[in-house]
C-alpha cells in the first residue's frame, strides 16, 4: 500500500513540475530530489509491505516514508489552491490582481520553506533505510525471505481447516468422479475459491483417498505458494515420483537447471499414469513453468490444481474447461455443525446463547476459516456469561489484532492482499470505506476510484475502461465477490466477504487511509486522508486534521432524525477534499460551503432532499462527477456548463460545452430549444438518457445519436404511452452501441437497430408495431437480451430457425392480440429464461419449446385461465409437465425433467409427468423490469 502512495505521488510531483515549475524558482532541484529518492525507495516500500507486521523497524521506516509522501502532497494541494484565480471587473479587478500578486509571493516562499523541510526529512529517511538494509543484509530485488512467512501461513491453514471438516463429502465425491473418468488424454482439473475455503483440505483429502491411490500410482503433491523457485519445486517432484519407483534420484539432480529438470521429469512420466497436485498456484505464470513438465500422454493422467485466481482456473483447464469447480462457502446449517462442533463438546448450544451465536456466524458468511478461528476464541469464554459473548461479538475487528487464532486467519487472509500490484491494493482498500453488508454500486465504485487518483489511463483506452478491468482482476482474485448481474452478464453490484472487510478495516487504519465513524463524538486520527461516517457525528475537528482529508464519505439510515447534522462536517474547513458523498444525507438545502471546495472531483447529493443547485457551482472547475439522482433538483444553472471537467452528470439540463462528459442520465427532452442537437457536441458520451420525447424531437435526437461515436447505451422514453418517437432518421448508428431501450409508440421499427452488431441488450416497450419485429432483430450477432413489452399487434410471433443464436433472455409482456408463439428447431439455441405475461389471447404453450434445451427458467403470469402447458423436455421419453385451469396468476419453473422443484412449491404431484399448481402453491411475485 505505501508503494501504491509513493507511485501515486511520484506522478503528481512530475505534473505539478511540468505545470507549476516556472512559478517555482529555487526550489525546482528540492522537488526533484524528493521525486529521485521516492522513486528509488518504491523497491524498498514494496518489500516492506509484505514484511512489516514482523518486523518492526522495517515497519517504522515504511510509515516515516508514507507520512512524507503525504506531506509532499499537502505541499503541493495547498500551493494549488493559492493558485485559485479571483476574476472580477473595472477597479476591483486590479485590486484583485494586486492581492493576488501578495498572495503568490507568500505562497512560493510557504512552498519553498515546506519543501526543504521534507527533503531534509527524506534525506533522513534515505539514510536510515540503507543502514537497515546493509545491517540486515536484505536484497530489495529478487528477494525470497517473504516466503518463508507464507508457507507457514499455508501449512497453519491446512491445520485450521484439517481440525473440523463439513460439507467437504459432495465436492469429494465430484473430484474423484472426474479424476476416476474413462478419458485416457490428460485432464486438468482446478478447484478455485477464496482463501480459507478449504481448497487445500479437500484436495489432499481426494489425494489420500483409497481409490485414488489405486488408480495412480505415481503421485506427488507440490504446493506452489506466491514466491515459489520452479526450479526447487521441480526437485521436490522429481523426488516424490522417484520414491514412489524406487529408484534414487538422477544424478545431479541438485545442480541441474530448469530446462533440464523438465526434461526428466517429462521423460519418466511418458509412459506412466500419474496425478500431480499443484497446490495454492497464484499465477498464470506459475501454471505454464510446470504444464510442459507434464506430458499430456493417453495413460488417463490427470493435474489438480488449487487456486484462488479464476484466471488460472481457466487458463489451466482450456482443454477441459467443464472440470472447474469453484468451491462455494458452507451452507447455514453447515456452519452451524461445525460452529457446535468446535465450541460444545455435545456439538449442542445452549439456548441463551444460541442468539448471539448465530449473529457472531453471520458474520463467517460460510467461510471454513473463519468459522474455525471465531470458535477457537469462543471456546476460552464462560459459557453461562452471555456478555463475554457479546464482547467477543461487538470487538470483532479490534480482536483480529488480539487473538493469536484470528491473526492466522488474518495472515492467511492477507496473502490475496499482499500479493496484488500497488495500484490493486488501493481499490481494494476502499471497500472499507462501505458499511457492513452494503452492496456497492459498480459504476459508483468506479467513479470514486478515478476521483480518487487510484486509476490511470492507458493507451487506446478510457479510465473508466482501465477501472473496469481493476475491478475484474480483483474479482478474478476471488477477493471481490459479485452480488447482482444483469442478463447481458454486466455487473451491476458487488461486496467482499464480511472477515475480508475487517482484515481490510484494520489495514486502513494502520495506514491512515480512513478512519471509520460509527459512534457519537469520534475524533479523526490527525494524519488520515478518508473518513466514513457511518449514520454518526464525529465531533468537531481540528483545523489540521481536517485540512488534511482528500474524501468524505457519508452513509445514512433512511429514518435519520438530525435535523442539520451535515453542516457540522464543513466546520473544519475540508480545503483539500477531492471525494465528497452526501448520498442519503438529511440535506434540504445546497451546503453552501461546497463551493468553496476547489480541488473537488466528485460530488454526490443522491438520494437527499436538496431541490437547488446555486450558480456558484461553477467555481468547482475540477469537478468530474456530480451526482443527484432521486435528489429533488428540477432543473440546472446555466453556469453548469463552464464545468469543463466533468464527466459523470446525472441530473438534466445545459450541457453542450461539457466536452468530456461520459454519462448523462436522465435529461427531460423539453429542457430547452436546442438540446437535442446540443447533445451531438458531448463526443465522449458513453451512456445517454432521454425523456418526455415528443414526436418533433426525433430528427433532432438522431443527427446527435450519429455523432456520438463512443456511445455504448441509448434509453428514449416518450412523454406519454402513445406519443410517437420518430427515429428513423439515424443513417450511421454508433458503431460501439451495446444497449438499447426504447419507449414510445412507432409507426415502423428503425432500419437501423437491425445493423448494430454490438447489441447485446434491447428493450422495446409501448411500440404498437404492426409488422412483426423478429424478422429485423433475429439476426442480430451478440444480442444477449431481448424484452417487448406492448411492441406488437399481431396474432403470430415465429421465431425462425437460425435466429437469435446467442439470446438468453426472452420477455414478451402485454401482446393482447397474440394467439399463437412458435419456436423453429434452431432458433434460441442459448435461451435460459422465457417470461411470458399478460397475453390475454394466448390460449396454448409455445409451439416447438422442446426445442429449447437450454431453457431453465420458464414463468407465465396474468394468463387467460384455458391456458395449457404441455412439455417435452430432453428427460424420458413421454416426460411433460401438465398445468390445467391455473386462475389469474401462476409461475412454473422447468428445468430439464427435474420435478423436484415443485415439491418447494407446494405442488402436489399427481404423477411422475404432471403437478397442478394453484395460487396458494406461488411463493414469490415477479416485477417486470
Amino acid at each position: 500500500m505505501s508503494e501504491g502512495v509513493v507511485t501515486f505521488l511520484l506522478t503528481k510531483l512530475a505534473d505539478f513540475l511540468v505545470e507549476r515549475g516556472k512559478n517555482l524558482a529555487g526550489v525546482e532541484c528540492e522537488v526533484e530530489y524528493i521525486s529521485d529518492e521516492l522513486e528509488f525507495m518504491t523497491a524498498f516500500l514494496r518489500l516492506g509491505d509484505t514484511m512489516e507486521d514482523s518486523d518492526p523497524v522495517l515497519k517504522c521506516l515504511v510509515k516515516k516514508v508514507r507520512d512524507a509522501a503525504y506531506d509532499t502532497e499537502d505541499a503541493l494541494d495547498n500551493f494549488s489552491l493559492s493558485h485559485v484565480s479571483d476574476r472580477g471587473h473595472g477597479i476591483f479587478s486590479c485590486f484583485r490582481k494586486i492581492s493576488r500578486s501578495i498572495k503568490d509571493k507568500r505562497a512560493r516562499r510557504r512552498i519553498a520553506s515546506k519543501i526543504q523541510s521534507i527533503k531534509s526529512r527524506v534525506i533522513s529517511i534515505s539514510e536510515s533505510h540503507r543502514r537497515y538494509c546493509n545491517k540486515n543484509n536484505i536484497m530489495i530485488q529478487g528477494s525470497s525471505s517473504n516466503s518463508i512467512p507464507r508457507l507457514e501461513c499455508q501449512r497453519d491453514a491446512l491445520l485450521i481447516e484439517e481440525a473440523d471438516l463439513v460439507g467437504i463429502e459432495k465436492p469429494k465425491k465430484q473430484l474423484i468422479e472426474w479424476l476416476l473418468g474413462s478419458k485416457t488424454g490428460r485432464e486438468v482439473i482446478s478447484v478455485v475459491g477464496m482463501g480459507g475455503l478449504g481448497k487445500s483440505t479437500l484436495v489432499k483429502r481426494v489425494y489420500d483417498d483409497s481409490n485414488v491411490k489405486k488408480h495412480f500410482k505415481f503421485r506427488a503433491w507440490v504446493t506452489v505458494s506466491q514466491s515459489f523457485k520452479r526450479e526447487d519445486l521441480l526437485k521436490d517432484m522429481i523426488q516424490q515420483l522417484f520414491r514412489v519407483h524406487r529408484k534414487p534420484d538422477p544424478k545431479g539432480v541438485n545442480s541441474m537447471d530448469y530446462n533440464k529438470l523438465r526434461s526428466v521429469i517429462h521423460e519418466f512420466l511418458q509412459q506412466k499414469k500419474y496425478l500431480i497436485v499443484l497446490d495454492d498456484v497464484w499465477h498464470p505464470s506459475a501454471w505454464h513453468a510446470f504444464q510442459h513438465a507434464l506430458p499430456n500422454n493417453i495413460c488417463g493422467s490427470r493435474i489438480l490444481v488449487t487456486t484462488r485466481n479464476t484466471e488460472v482456473a481457466s487458463t489451466s483447464c482450456m482443454d477441459s474447461p467443464d472440470k472447474v469447480y469453484p468451491l462455494n462457502p458452507l451452507s447455514q446449517e453447515e456452519s452451524w455443525t461445525l460452529f457446535c462442533k468446535k465450541i460444545f463438546q455435545n456439538n449442542i448450544c445452549p439456548p441463551h446463547l444460541k442468539s448471539v451465536s448465530e449473529t457472531i456466524l453471520d458474520r463467517c458468511e460460510g467461510l471454513p476459516l473463519a468459522i474455525v478461528a471465531i470458535s477457537g476464541v469462543l471456546a476460552t469464554k464462560d459459557k453461562s456469561r452471555i456478555d463475554e459473548w457479546e464482547m467477543v461479538h461487538r470487538s470483532l475487528g479490534a480482536g483480529l489484532e488480539e487473538n493469536d487464532m484470528l491473526m492466522s486467519a488474518r495472515k492467511i487472509l492477507s496473502l490475496s492482499y499482499n500479493d496484488l500490484p500497488y495500484y490493486l491494493k488501493s481499490c481494494l482498500l476502499y471497500f472499507s470505506i462501505f458499511p457492513v453488508g452494503n452492496r456497492i454500486k459498480r459504476m459508483t465504485l468506479i467513479r470514486l476510484w478515478i476521483a480518487e487518483g487510484f486509476v490511470k489511463g492507458k493507451e487506446g483506452m478510457t479510465v473508466e475502461e482501465v477501472a473496469q478491468d481493476y475491478l475484474n482482476e480483483l474479482m478474478k482474485r476471488s477477493l471481490v465477490q459479485v452480488v447482482k448481474t444483469t442478463t447481458d452478464g454486466r455487473v451491476k453490484t458487488c461486496r467482499i466477504h464480511d472477515l475480508l472487510r475487517e482484515i481490510m478495516i484494520a489495514m486502513a487504519k494502520d495506514q491512515d487511509f480512513v478512519a471509520i465513524a460509527r459512534e457519537e463524538g469520534i475524533t479523526w486520527p490527525e494524519k488520515v486522508r478518508r473518513v466514513s461516517i457511518h449514520n454518526a457525528m464525529p465531533n468537531k475537528q481540528r483545523r489540521q486534521v481536517a485540512s488534511r482529508l482528500r474524501s468524505l464519505l457519508t452513509f445514512w439510515v433512511a429514518d435519520c432524525n438530525y435535523e442539520s447534522p451535515v453542516r457540522k462536517l464543513f466546520s473544519g474547513r475540508l480545503r483539500l477534499l477531492h471525494v465528497l458523498d452526501l448520498e442519503g444525507a438529511p440535506l434540504k438545502e445546497f451546503p453552501k460551503e461546497i463551493v468553496s471546495l476547489f480541488l473537488l472531483k466528485y460530488l454526490s447529493l443522491r438520494n437527499t432532499k436538496v431541490n437547488f443547485i446555486p450558480s456558484t457551482i461553477s467555481q468547482l472547475k475540477n469537478l468530474e462527477t456530480l451526482d443527484m439522482k432521486r435528489a429533488l433538483v428540477s432543473e440546472l444553472p446555466a453556469e453548469i456548463r463552464k464545468l469543463q471537467k466533468l464527466c459523470y452528470l446525472l441530473a438534466p439540463d445545459q450541457i453542450g460545452r461539457l466536452q468530456s462528459l461520459q454519462k448523462l442520465c436522465f435529461v427531460e427532452a423539453n429542457q430547452g430549444r436546442n438540446l437535442m442537437f446540443e447533445l451531438g457536441r458531448l463526443k465522449q458520451l458513453r451512456k445517454l438518457g432521454i425523456v418526455k420525447l415528443k414526436k418533433k424531437h426525433g430528427k433532432a435526437l438522431c443527427s446527435s445519436v450519429e455523432r456520438l461515436t463512443n456511445l455504448r447505451a441509448l434509453s428514449a422514453t416518450s412523454i406519454t404511452e402513445n406519443e410517437i418517437i420518430d427515429l428513423d432518421y439515424v443513417a450511421s448508428p454508433p458503431q460501439y452501441l451495446q444497449r438499447l431501450y426504447l419507449g414510445g409508440r412507432m409507426e415502423k421499427l428503425p432500419d437501423w437497430i437491425s445493423s448494430l452488431d454490438s447489441l447485446v441488450r434491447l428493450v422495446l416497450k409501448w411500440s404498437q408495431l404492426n409488422d412483426d419485429p423478429l424478422v429485423s432483430l433475429q439476426h442480430l450477432p451478440n444480442l444477449v437480451h431481448l424484452e417487448l413489452v406492448q411492441v406488437y399487434n399481431g396474432e403470430l410471433l415465429c421465431f425462425q430457425a437460425k435466429g437469435f443464436q446467442r439470446l438468453k433472455f426472452l420477455g414478451l409482456n402485454k401482446l393482447e392480440r397474440l394467439r399463437m408463439i412458435t419456436v423453429e428447431q434452431g432458433a434460441m439455441p442459448c435461451l435460459e429464461k422465457l417470461i411470458v405475461q399478460s397475453c390475454k389471447s394466448l390460449r396454448r404453450v409455445p409451439s416447438g419449446i422442446e426445442h429449447l434445451s437450454t431453457l431453465k427458467v420458464l414463468e407465465f403470469f396474468d394468463m387467460p385461465k384455458e391456458l395449457v402447458m404441455t412439455l417435452h423436455p430432453n428427460g424420458e421419453d413421454g416426460d411433460y409437465l401438465k398445468v390445467a385451469h391455473v386462475p389469474d396468476v401462476y409461475s412454473t419453473y422447468w428445468n430439464n425433467g427435474n420435478w423436484d422443484i415443485f415439491s418447494s412449491l407446494g405442488a402436489k404431484l399427481e404423477d411422475k409427468h404432471s403437478a397442478q399448481l394453484t395460487p396458494r402453491m406461488i411463493k414469490r411475485n415477479y416485477t417486470w423490469k
